[in-house]
């Protein structure tokens, strides 16, 4: 639990300065950022770069934020030891929520440039008609040209939402809430997200899959239970990457993996010509659109934050990040209408959360702390365990000796046979399990590494395998009218 102290005299608390070589690194990346908005506002407008761009100032803003403002965390008591180094010290603690304010910030800025960029585009009040101007839709290259001022109510509602996660992950790190309370956090965060998907008349129509159209039809209304539905995938993105944690660099590589896998989904409709039909407005356009406006900002915070965090980290991100970052790919999910996809590209983390069920049902006892143990003789890691104070019962007995068996748990008995230890339910330590202690760094790059193979075959299934289950995919046929995707 982190304890918030007074505050220090402003003299004690003293900014680290950037290195000269990250002086002129972050000098360098603005200097092209601003010419880039700049040859942007001279010319048409292309508010994708224009994006791209800003969102290099936010990466700018949140290195260097990070680094001078830690020491101040530190002196208010928002700090943390790192449990897996030989030499322990205290570090920043909840520095994700520098980087979800950046975030926010970058938004707000995009919206800013909105009357500025592509005016030929802008939907405008014409005495008492609303006129828009629309323009031929060109495939690879007039999607750059796209503002989101139709899309600005979703927009804001996304902003909405997010900015209450981080506040209330913000409260986690200060306070350590428990688990029963955080559960609460992504269930009234997403009624923004909900309020304005019911607003702009978002349906709520499921494909069938084809081997039960007999019995079901082509498509089902889920109706409330698709916002219920919304209510889970916000639950289950925002604790996903909070539950894989514990080692340098694991939350924000694992996040950014997701989110670069999730932009190269929207890249195979928006830049692939044969997959882009040329009609506008186009749904799946669209709705991939809106998810690059999300995901480019916070790729670009995410990387100054991994850059401080990444082994041997200089500070933590803390549960704010790891619910800002759920957050943002569940609206993502909900208002780019891939869900599904979204839950093919968090495979570890749904492994994850179900090996994990039988200690976060206390089935199993917990501990407080479930990262991997740190083997200070040979600075590896290896996997941590639960000490039975008394043995199990028969069943559970006989169910964490089968997962001993099959090497999916490291089991330990006494000399009576009792289990005495088990290794914890994280695949984390289940990797330790298989291959054997690990640096730390090594341990997070194994994982990161899991994370983009198991998201490349997920896209994998879902664009090429998906018409034996369904009658189309987007990604063949270009069509999108009305149904999940």
């Amino acid at each position: 639990m982190i304890t918030l102290h007074p505050l220090k005299r402003k003299a004690e608390i003293l900014s680290a300065p950037l290195a000269t070589g990250e002086s002129w690194f972050i000098i360098g990346i603005c200097a092209a950022a601003l010419a880039i908005i700049f040859n942007t506002l001279r010319s048409d407008g292309e508010p994708l770069l224009a994006l791209l761009a800003l969102s290099t100032l936010g990466f700018a803003a949140s290195f260097c934020l990070i680094k001078w403002l830690g020491p101040t965390f530190v002196a208010i008591g928002l700090s943390g030891e790192d449990m897996s180094k030989r030499r322990k010290k205290r570090i920043p603690e909840g520095m994700g929520v520098i980087s979800g304010l950046v975030f926010l910030m970058v938004c707000c800025a995009f919206q800013a440039f909105g009357p500025y960029l592509l005016e030929k585009n802008v939907t405008r009040i014409v005495g008492d008609q609303i006129v828009t101007t629309k323009v031929e839709f060109v495939p690879n290259t007039n999607v750059f040209y796209r503002f989101p001022h139709a899309e600005l109510s979703t927009y804001n509602a996304s902003i909405v939402s997010i900015l209450f996660t981080l506040v209330l992950g913000f409260v986690d790190d200060a306070s350590d809430l428990r688990w029963r309370y955080k559960i609460f956090i992504p269930i009234f965060a997403i009624m923004p997200t909900q309020g304005a998907y019911f607003a702009r008349g978002g349906g709520t129509t499921a494909v069938i899959p084809i081997p039960l159209q007999p019995w079901l039809g082509g498509t089902i209304d889920l109706g409330i239970f698709y916002y219920v539905f919304m209510v889970a995938v916000a639950i289950f993105m925002t604790n996903s990457v909070n539950i894989l944690a514990g080692v340098n660099g694991i939350e924000v590589s694992q996040s950014l993996a997701i989110a670069f896998l999730l932009v190269f989904n929207d890249a195979l409709y928006l830049f692939w010509p044969e997959n882009n039909p040329g009609i506008y407005p186009n749904p799946t356009i669209e709705a991939h659109l809106f998810s690059i406006y999300i995901l480019l900002p916070f790729i670009g915070v995410s990387l100054a934050l991994a850059w401080h965090n990444w082994f041997p980290a200089t500070v933590f991100v803390g549960d704010s990040y790891c619910y800002f970052a759920g957050m943002v790919f569940a609206v993502v999910g909900i208002f780019g209408h891939f869900s599904k996809t979204l839950l093919l590209l968090t495979i570890p983390q749904l492994a994850n959360f179900v090996y994990s069920l039988p200690q976060l049902a206390k089935i199993v006892p917990c501990p407080r702390h479930r990262l991997p143990h740190f083997n200070a003789r040979s600075g590896l890691m290896e996997p941590s365990v639960t000490v039975w104070q008394k043995p199990p019962k028969a069943f559970i007995a006989i169910v964490l000796k089968t997962l001993g068996r099959f090497h999916l748990l490291r089991v330990t008995k006494d000399e009576k046979g009792q289990i005495i230890e088990t290794s914890n339910f994280t695949i984390l330590n289940l990797w330790l399990v298989w291959f054997g202690p690990r640096r730390e760094d090594r341990l997070v790059m194994d994982i990161v590494g899991l994370q983009i193979v198991c998201g490349l075959l997920g896209l994998l299934v879902r664009h090429k395998f998906a018409g034996f289950i369904f009658e189309f995919d987007n990604l063949m046929t270009g069509r999108a009218l009305g149904v999940k995707v």
